[in-house]
């Protein structure tokens, strides 16, 4: 939101210095993201006459130009089609730096003739986009005279953000009454007399559906001369970036930016008979104000007469009703528009306009009548003509609303002790209704600009902002122990221990969207109408994402694209689903895409397969303090993994998360590249350590550790976790380690077994261990393993 100060002044009468003006704003929560006077990088621009334009000797498109700069005369060699002798412009002199481009004007020789300056195009100087020739001043310009001075841009321009809730603030009466309610300067009184009739509109108004157009005012203006604005208007639209183009459509724009009041003229001359506030119909398409062709769908709010689409409600308005100079009669538009409905069809088609971005955060709904009065006064001020009585569809809406307002609440909400007086006036001055009650409780009804307050959480913000956030006492947290508390959580602890983890085994994490497309969603198991976004921020982000690998694969694809194939990478966040708690869980996942790339020169790297990520997540269930000796892994991914390369991991009946390799079709579905290998583990399902249960401390033994290799005939359906979880139950104590190094189906053994070969070692911790100490461990383990898997040592 952009304004000038001497704008500002126009509603805010204060003698208020510039600086404390734009600390006020920053303490009511309007950000100053600018100050810019434009006078101080114009200075050495001055107007100037062009005594002579001689054609180039040695170029067909520039000119020689003599300036007059009223203290010599300079050689300058331009390129602009309108220079002209006796004309006046605006001259720059060697050494100036040009504010569009930033660069140094030099003395220079252009085909064979010296060029000691040079006569400037508004768009060199910053001041609008208009590049086609050099600006061309009235006869009457001072010659000599700064170019700021004569165009008066002294003026400084703040630039404020407006935070989304505070749409009131979207023009600039709005930041004018914010000032005011805090006591710098008094906000003056707006003229919105009702401009008397003098016959009926020929166009009426009908609305088919009000929950799209709750209201719309119209009025017929006719015989009207549309010329260029007047120097106020054009220099206050030139100051916030806008081209003036025509009195009756500055007229609207001003408006817009001054009262928050999008406005729309139609060419009453090229309506054909009434306005119909309507939902478009398949087939119908709108040649936009911008060039631009758009075809519509059955959701977006159109206002049509009896030929065709003219306007998209709240959007943008058509070309063919569009005014110009010939235009003698217009339809002024005023109106209510749902802010869903126009946020929705402004993404579909992408249009960014001024009315939409006000529209779809809401606009004051009893306002309308007095803009379109406001705005009958100043198009007749400019162009004349007469005003026919306003035609009215529809009805403001019921915007009343009323919240009890504590006396305790300000301080234990918002940490300031305010008497009840006082807030009452701090809000009387905002535009509430204040009604004090016997006991100190307030009764405030807000005004009809201030639809973002919806309780008294809102109150007690305008009360304290409006006081000062300064004002607040800084105070001190309250010691409950002698000890500090840890600042994590030891859900918190245990997710940054399987960041780093992660890390250390080399995955680059990443961020991704929680929003993804509903057709990606799909592929995951999710897209359930209850986690659809209503109001999503595109088009392709309108699902809540059901597992954290679509934006891993998003990230792989993009980073393969830019030649970088072999890449992994992990996130930690959360997945929605409806079949977790409260529909949501947080998840730790990972994806590997392309060749696992050694180290040494010397070896070939190879591509990634289910068993990289299955370290991965394992690793993360450890650093989680998960047994990952307990976990079992079956033979039932979800769909999104390849039925023969993948698995799930359990504990008991919980299911502590999956790994593989994607599904052939889900890499296709999302245009990226094979191989990807994946996993996610739900953090919220692995159980956290036993408290009370520490583990001894692990020492270093002096003892030599012993390894003995053992083999076994089993089942070939028989899963190596089985046996292995078998070996491991022997002697917990004993054996610090059991590995499986060989799988073998062939020759010696029959079709429907496969032999399992494994390592165990063995630390003793307090003597040596003896052959027959030995010896009994094994047949121990021989024992377990044959029972527990049905299998044979091998011979």
């Amino acid at each position: 939101m952009k304004t000038t100060l001497s704008w500002l002044k126009t509603h805010l009468e204060t003698e208020a210095a510039l600086g404390a003006i734009v600390d006020r704003l920053v303490m009511l929560g309007h950000d100053v993201e600018g100050v810019e006077n434009r006078a101080e990088a114009l200075g050495p621009f001055t107007v100037a006459s062009v005594v002579s334009a001689e054609r180039h000797p040695n170029a067909d498109r520039l000119k020689v130009c003599l300036v007059d700069t009223g203290k010599t005369q300079v050689q300058v060699v331009c390129g602009a089609p309108n220079a002209h002798a006796g004309m006046k412009g605006v001259f720059a002199p060697a050494g100036t730096v040009i504010p569009r481009t930033g660069s140094l004007l030099r003395e220079t020789v252009i085909r064979g003739v010296a060029s000691r300056g040079m006569l400037c195009s508004a768009y060199e100087l910053g001041l609008g986009e208009d590049r086609e020739g050099i600006i061309e001043l009235p006869e009457d310009a001072p010659v000599g005279m700064p170019y700021a001075s004569y165009a008066r841009l002294g003026d400084t321009v703040l630039d404020i953000k407006v935070t989304p809730n505070r749409a009131d603030c979207l023009g600039v009466r709005g930041i004018a009454r914010d000032l005011a309610a805090s006591g710098l300067g008094c906000l003056k009184p707006l003229d919105a007399t009702p401009v008397q009739g003098c016959f009926r509109s020929p166009i009426g108004i009908h609305i088919e559906d009000h929950s799209a157009c709750p209201l719309f005012l119209g009025r017929h203006l006719r015989g009207v001369r549309n010329g260029p604005s007047p120097d106020w208007l054009r220099s206050r639209l030139e100051a916030i970036g806008l081209r003036p183009i025509s009195a009756l459509v500055d007229s609207t724009n001003f408006l817009t930016f001054d009262l928050n009041r999008p406005l729309h003229v139609f060419d009453a001359g090229r309506l054909t008979g009434d306005l119909t506030v309507r939902f478009a119909r398949p087939g119908e398409t709108l040649l936009a104000l911008n060039g631009q062709e758009y075809a519509l769908d059955t959701e977006m709010t159109a206002i049509a007469d009896k030929a065709a689409v003219r306007s998209l409600g709240g959007v943008i308005g058509g070309e063919a009703t569009g005014c110009t100079e010939a235009t003698t009669e217009v339809f002024i538009e005023a109106a209510l528009f749902d802010p869903v409905r126009t946020a929705a069809t402004g993404r579909k088609l992408n249009v960014a306009s001024d009315a939409r971005y006000r529209f779809e955060r809401g606009l004051d709904p009893a306002f309308v009548a007095d803009g379109i009065e406001i705005a009958t006064r100043l198009m007749l001020d400019l162009c004349g003509g007469e005003a026919s009585e306003i035609v009215t569809a529809g009805a403001v809406p019921n915007w009343r609303r009323r919240y009890v307002l504590r006396p305790e609440r300000p301080a234990t909400l918002g940490g300031l002790e305010m008497p009840p007086e006082k807030s009452a006036a701090i809000l009387t001055a905002l535009g509430f209704a204040v009604e004090s009650q016997p006991d100190g409780q307030l009764i405030a009804e807000p005004p009809s600009w201030r639809g973002d307050i919806l309780g008294e959480a809102d109150l007690v913000e305008e009360v304290v902002r409006v006081k000062g956030y300064d004002q607040i006492p800084a105070v001190s947290l309250p010691r409950e122990t002698a000890l500090s508390r840890p600042s994590l959580t030891p859900a918190q602890r245990r997710a940054e221990l399987v960041r780093r983890t992660l890390a250390a085994r080399g995955l680059v994490e990443a961020v991704t969207f929680s929003f993804i497309s509903t057709r990606e969603a799909e592929l995951f198991g999710g897209a359930k109408p209850e986690l659809r976004l209503v109001n999503p921020i595109s088009a392709d982000l309108d699902a809540m994402r059901p597992s954290l690998l679509p934006g891993l694969v998003s990230a792989a694809r993009r980073n393969a694209d830019r030649g970088f194939p072999d890449t992994a990478l992990f996130e930690l966040g959360p997945l929605y689903r409806d079949d977790t708690p409260a529909g949501q869980a947080l998840a730790a996942a990972g994806l590997r895409a392309g060749h696992i790339v050694p180290k040494q020169w010397r070896k070939k790297g190879r591509e990634v397969d289910l068993y990289d990520v299955k370290v991965d997540a394992l690793a993360a269930l450890a650093a989680m303090g998960a047994s990952v000796e307990s976990v079992q892994i079956s033979a039932d991914p979800p769909a999104w993994y390849h039925p023969g390369r993948a698995g799930t991991l359990r504990l008991g009946p919980k299911v502590l998360g999956a790994f593989g390799e994607l599904h052939p079709a889900v890499i296709d579905a999302l245009d990226a590249r094979s191989p990807l290998a994946g996993f996610e583990v739900f953090l919220d399902v692995v159980p956290e350590p036993r408290s009370g249960r520490a583990k001894p401390p692990v020492h270093l033994s002096v003892f030599q550790p012993i390894e003995r290799d053992f083999a076994f005939v089993v089942d070939d359906d028989l899963p190596a976790e089985t046996l292995l979880r078998a070996a491991r139950a022997v002697d917990r104590k004993l054996v610090t380690e059991i590995r499986l190094f060989d799988v073998y189906q062939g020759a010696g053994l029959s079709e429907a077994k496969k032999s399992l070969a494994i390592t165990v070692v063995l630390q003793p911790q307090e003597r040596t261990l003896t052959d027959a100490e030995i010896e009994s461990f094994s047949q121990r383990l021989i024992a377990q393993v044959e029972k527990d898997t049905g299998g044979q040592l091998r011979g």
